[in-house]
């Protein structure tokens, strides 16, 4: 079964990462990544919440707003997309990445169609 893991950081907290700190935190990922390489299909790193758009259909009327829908302590970073046996083995891959020291990963089981 495939399972998005969605990886919420603080990026007030990333971006104030001296540039060791960050090269620590790259090669985390890096680790995290080939750890798990049998069960990742895909994932992407996103871009600063500040770059969203948040679209929205009301009585006809497209309405457009920038950054994201909520104002959150912890914002969307990027995701991973695993195959895995069960949700139990999906939340053990996403306890070793490295956001789930200081962020939040949630869990989130794909729906498949026939």
């Amino acid at each position: 079964m495939r399972y998005l893991l969605l990886n919420y950081t603080n990026e007030a907290y990333s971006e104030s990462l001296s540039p060791e700190q960050q090269a620590a935190m790259i090669a985390a990922y890096n680790e995290f990544a080939a750890m798990a390489r049998e069960h990742i299909i895909g994932g992407e790193v996103l871009r600063p919440s500040t770059s969203a758009s948040t679209v929205r259909l009301r009585d006809g009327e497209t309405l457009i707003s920038d950054g994201p829908f909520a104002e959150t302590k912890e914002q969307l970073a990027g995701y991973y997309v695993v195959n895995c046996a069960n949700l139990d083995e999906a939340i053990a891959i996403a306890a070793k990445i490295p956001a789930a020291q200081s962020g939040a990963i949630e869990v989130r089981p794909i729906m498949e169609w026939d």
